[in-house]
């Protein structure tokens, strides 16, 4: 019973979300409501989706003051040198900013937090984006797939999540599947070129951009004293951006608590004037506000999903159900199957519900526990953390981009299973899993 209405609420989700029958919040917040109360757990819906409330919140405080400060540093002309840099390095040449995004994505993951990375590249990127004209889903696409490709980083969530589930070292997982990592990455940047080129026709028939107008700045920080691009303010801003993503890293303060004393601070000091900061808040506050209660509404649908048993019932049936045979060549299946579980089990419910009974269930029948791991990590809640409804970090993506999530998982969906594929073939190669 629940695993049919597991698989009918997912399916019911995304079928909603990707054919926009309605918003992402509305099916969120709908969809698991109706399935607990089919399910008898009706007096149950308002603490189980309180509980998955409460687990997004710190990400959902991080991204409201995240945009609202990277909204204030945009106003106060931060980036404007750094476009310019990067229009020196890469010019207005679609392929180059393609592939200097995908470079850009790649190493901001390096310290395997997603939100970090999309929070670093995004803002960063989609000013010269907006300039060059070029399609910001263009830019949440590369950005997630060279995000999830370097996401089975031995510190990331899903390595440690599976080296702990299955009580085995984060190097028995990630050293024999690094050379696949390498492949993969190698992949997102022969996508980006893909990309670019496919951009860079577009835009042959577009108006050319040295007819364009420069845009406009906002006036505020750039008008005060000493506050030209390259003035103490701009210093200042620098160095405040500096302490703040550094701060993402050294986690001496949570990353919302550290958002939130730099969105104050920079508050404070581009805008002294009280009007002014209230007319910056208000114009970055109502896009912060409709991807934050998105992201609760993400919540009350892992919270009553993973609460109900919905989840743990789905999870223990699908290993049931699979016939000795597929058991025995399980980590080929898994790896081709596991970008397309990322838009069904959340980390948790996957790694900590699935994993073990399906990576036991193998070694039940001759094969190897630690190579069904090594598989999922191939492309569940790698490759496939960026695209997924059930991932808080993928709202920040497309929410920081100000792009609909149906049309980023429509462009960047097949990429993200073909890179997966092309890790799984390099993983054969190089012997991490057996056929």
């Amino acid at each position: 019973m629940l695993t049919l209405l597991g698989v009918a609420t997912i399916l019911a989700l995304l079928v909603l979300i990707l054919f926009r029958i309605t918003s992402a919040l509305v099916a969120l917040i709908l969809v698991p409501i109706v399935a607990a109360i089919a399910g008898g757990f009706g007096s149950q819906v308002g603490s189980f989706a309180m509980d998955g409330i409460r687990s997004v919140v710190p990400v959902a405080s991080l991204f409201a003051f995240a945009v609202l400060y990277f909204g204030v540093m945009n106003d106060a002309g931060l980036f404007d040198p750094i476009i310019r840099g990067l229009v020196g390095l890469v010019g207005t040449d679609p392929v180059k900013i393609a592939v200097g995004t995908a470079a850009v994505a790649t190493i901001s993951h390096l310290d395997g937090a997603g939100a970090s990375a999309f929070m670093i590249t995004i803002p960063a990127m989609l000013p010269l984006y907006t300039r060059v004209r070029m399609d910001p889903l263009v830019l949440t696409s590369i950005t997630a797939l060279a995000a999830g490709t370097t996401n089975m980083l031995p510190w990331a969530g899903p390595t440690t999540r599976a080296a702990s589930a299955l009580h085995v070292s984060t190097s028995d997982l990630f050293v024999p599947i690094l050379p696949a990592m390498v492949v993969g990455v190698g992949g997102v940047f022969a996508i980006a070129v893909l990309i670019g080129r496919k951009e860079r026709h577009r835009l042959s028939s577009l108006k050319p951009l040295a007819e364009l107008e420069e845009p406009s700045s906002v006036t505020g920080a750039k008008s005060a004293e000493g506050g030209g691009p390259l003035g103490a303010l701009w210093f200042f801003n620098a160095a405040l951006t500096i302490v703040a993503i550094t701060g993402l890293f050294v986690e001496i303060l949570p990353p919302s608590i550290v958002f939130i004393i730099a969105a104050a601070l920079a508050l404070i000091v581009n805008y002294p004037d009280v009007n002014v900061q209230r007319e910056r808040i208000t114009a970055h506050g109502s896009a912060a506000m409709m991807m934050v209660v998105t992201i609760f509404a993400a919540g009350v649908f892992t919270g009553i999903l993973t609460h109900s048993g919905v989840l743990g019932a789905l999870s223990a049936d699908v290993a049931r159900m699979l016939p000795q045979s597929a058991l025995r060549h399980l980590p080929v299946g898994m790896a081709a199957a596991s970008m397309p579980l990322s838009l069904a089990f959340d980390p948790d419910s996957f790694y900590f519900g699935l994993l073990p009974v399906l990576a036991n269930a193998s070694q039940a029948v001759g094969g190897s526990s630690v190579e069904v791991a090594r598989a999922a990590l191939l492309g569940q809640m790698t490759t496939g953390f960026p695209v997924s409804p059930l991932t808080p970090s993928t709202f920040l993506l497309v929410g920081l981009a100000s792009v609909d999530l149906a049309d980023h998982q429509r462009r960047t969906i097949v990429y993200a299973f073909g890179i997966t594929l092309l890790m799984t073939v390099a993983a054969i190669i190089f012997r991490a899993i057996a056929i």
